[in-house]
Formats: C-alpha cells, structure tokens, sequence
C-alpha cells in the first residue's frame, strides 16, 4: 500500500470534485420536484405518485447503464450522462417560460432526468479502482471517500434547494443543478486514468470473444450477484429496506413541511441525514480496519432502526435534527462496504454489468411505497405512516441479522480477484 506521502492527489481531486457536485446536483433536484407538485396541486398523492413514477426509469437505464460502462468506458459514460442530466434538469424552467407547469410536465422531466442518473453513478463507482490504482490510495479508503463526498453533496444540495426556492422560486432551483452537472463533466473530461474494463474487453476482442450485448450484460451481472450467496443477500437486504425507507425523503417530509411552509426546516433535517451519512461513510476505512465486516452491516441496521424510531414522531426541529443525524451516521458505513464486496468479489471487467443490476435493484421497489404512502398519508397522517414505517425498519433489520449468507461477508468470493489495494 502506498504511504500518504506517495499519493498522487489530482486523480482523486478530479473524481471526486465530479463525483460532489453530482450529488449535489441529486440533492437539489430531490427537494425541488416534490416541492413543485406540493406547491402546484397541494395533494400528498400527486407528489407520492411523481415520486413513485420519476424513479422507474431506473430499474431500465441502470442495466444499460452498467452495459455502457463495461462496453463504451467508465470516463465517457459519466460525462455523456452528466450532460443529459444538465440538459434534463435546465428544461423545467425552460418549459415554466412558455407554458404552466402541470403535474404530467413534471412527471415527464422528471422520469426523463431519472433515466441519465444512473449511468453516471455507475460509471463513477466502476472508476474507483482505476483512480484508487493511480492514486496509490487503498481501494477501502477511496470508498470511504467516495460516498462521504457524495453525502456532502447531498448536505448542501438540499440547503442550496431550498434557499433557492425561498428566495427565487420553486423553478428558478432548477438552473443550480444544470451549472452542477456541466461542471462535472467538464471535470471528469481531465480525468487520465486506466479502464480495467477496456483492458479485459480488448484482450477479449483479440481472444475472438464476441461482446455481450446489452442483454447479455444485465442477464450476466444478475448471475454473478445471485451465485455469490452473500452479495445476493447484502444485495436483497439494502433493496428491501430502501424500498421501506425512501418514502420518507421522498414524499413523508416533504408533506410534512410543506403544511407547516418550511421549505428551510425540510433542508435543514435533509442536511442532517446526509450530514450523519457522510460522518459514516467517511468513517468506513478506519471501521474496516477494526471491525470485521460482518459486524459493520449488524451495527448499521440496528443503529438505523432505533435511530429512525424518534423521527417516526415527527419531534421539534432541534431533535428531529439530532436524530436525523444519527440515522444517517448509523446507515453511513453501508454504501462503501457495498462497494468494497463487489471490488473484492467480482472482477473489473464484470463490476459495471453488476453495478447495474445493483442499481436497477434498488430502482424496484421503492416507487410502489412512495405511491402507497403519499395515499396512506392522505388519508391517516404523516405521523402515522412515519410509525408504520419505523416498525417495518426493526421487523427487517431482525430479520436480516438472521440471514446466515451474512456469515460469509468477511471470506473472498469466488467469482472476482480481490480489487489490488
């Protein structure tokens, strides 16, 4: 492993300034487009089934997206989708000038700019073993890194949307992203590293090896998840819980501050989960030099589930804050230890069809809860919803601490030589 001294800084710098602003980019976009239904037709529903519908787009672009990564590769990819996402996002207050925004407008674009985001975070994912290899940084600690920095972006994102919104309008925010998300692809063009998919698809071509087509590449990475027993389980037990958790950024908090006309108080909460997720995420590389990862997984789940419990009431500001953070600190460690099992587990030339299929995973179910709870929420409150989902946290997390697949995080997988640190 290289010292601190030998590390060479503009690799990570390029990658990761991309990597900020896009979740920064995300961050603004998720309190703007609920805010712009609430704002337009005041229903629970309406914002539930935007936020249900804008997320499908997923579950088909992120098999592309990890086909796209694998065959075109990883730099070209991030930038081509940066900069669809710039123009997706530059188009609602383009439309706003010459027509009123309806909710159908705002579903359209919002499913159009969910159908780019993914290829980017794959690419940029798929990239961290390259720029870890030229850095001569340890492949755990640019994880860390990597999701930390993303976390940050979505601290000032939701804070930078909502001033926005306060003080130019629900639409004008929208014109923060699109600079954010040029600016990325810019930085990502200054990116010189390696492709190890490029490499291994090149001695494949000269071995007479026909490429897989995008099909092929979805239908492959879902194998390779679901013949390594325990990234199946991880890979399940994070949809599983998405799935239960993201009505509540998406649809729950939104709601709730938008009856009490806080468009601040919703980024400041927003701020302080992701605030407490990048602490967690940043944390990871020492975590996994002191804990094995088996114990990593149980204490985020079970720190997740009593730390949600108190947000379920719905506090004051100041300990719904408190407990936010904690959430998202507890939750944190999560994302980079999902990394790390894929680059240990899976070759290079493999990680993009399988980040894909992870992504595309996580796409699934989540739409059907954030309908079904703007529409519970409608009708029997936020709080109550809140409660029903802080109860599902704890019955899942228990459940999956239960999985005996877990018991073999810790052992190298078969399918991939481990990623060099």
């Amino acid at each position: 492993m290289a010292t601190q001294g030998s590390i060479r800084w503009m690799p990570i710098v390029l990658l990761e300034s991309t990597n900020l602003l896009s979740g920064m980019s995300n961050g603004v976009v998720v309190l703007a487009i609920p805010w712009l239904v609430l704002q337009r037709t005041g229903s629970l529903t309406a914002a539930g089934l935007v936020a249900a519908l804008s997320s499908l787009p997923g579950v088909v672009s992120s098999p592309l997206a990890g086909w796209a990564v694998d065959h075109f590769g990883r730099r070209i990819v991030s930038i081509i989708s940066d900069i669809l996402s710039a123009i997706s996002v530059a188009a609602i207050p383009l439309v706003a000038l010459v027509t009123d925004l309806n909710v159908a407008i705002i579903l359209g674009l919002a499913m159009l700019g969910a159908f780019f985001d993914p290829a980017g975070y794959t690419a940029r994912k798929a990239l961290i073993p390259d720029v870890a290899k030229a850095s001569g940084m340890s492949v755990s600690q640019l994880n860390g890194l990597h999701e930390g920095l993303f976390g940050v972006g979505w601290i000032a994102g939701p804070a930078v949307g909502s001033l926005l919104v306060a003080i130019f309008g629900d639409t004008a925010a929208f014109w923060a992203p699109f600079t954010l998300f040029v600016t990325a692809a810019i930085l990502i063009g200054l990116l010189r590293v390696s492709d190890a998919g490029q490499i291994a698809k090149a001695e494949r071509e000269e071995a007479g090896i026909a490429p897989l087509s995008a099909w092929q590449n979805a239908i492959l990475g879902a194998r390779l998840i679901w013949r390594d027993h325990t990234l199946r389980a991880i890979t399940i037990a994070v949809m599983v819980l998405a799935a239960i958790y993201l009505p509540t950024e998406a649809v729950l908090l939104p709601a709730y501050f938008t009856e009490l006309k806080s468009p601040t108080s919703l980024g400041v909460v927003l701020a302080a989960l992701a605030a407490g997720s990048v602490v967690g995420s940043f944390s990871y590389g020492w975590l996994s030099g002191r804990m094995t990862q088996r114990r990593i997984v149980y204490a985020a789940l079970i720190g997740t589930s009593l730390t949600f419990i108190p947000i379920a009431f719905l506090p004051p500001l100041p300990i719904f804050v408190m407990f936010a953070f904690l959430c998202g600190l507890t939750w944190g460690p999560m994302q980079p230890l999902l990394n790390t099992i894929v680059q240990i587990r899976i070759t290079p030339d493999a990680q993009g069809r399988v980040y894909g299929v992870q992504t595309s995973a996580f796409y699934v179910a989540p739409p059907a809860a954030m309908f079904l709870s703007g529409v519970l929420a409608e009708r029997f409150g936020v709080m109550t919803i809140m409660i029903s989902i802080s109860a599902l946290l704890v019955l899942t997390a228990l459940a999956v601490l239960r999985v005996k697949s877990l018991r073999d995080i810790d052992s190298p997988g078969a399918l991939g030589a481990p990623a060099s640190d």
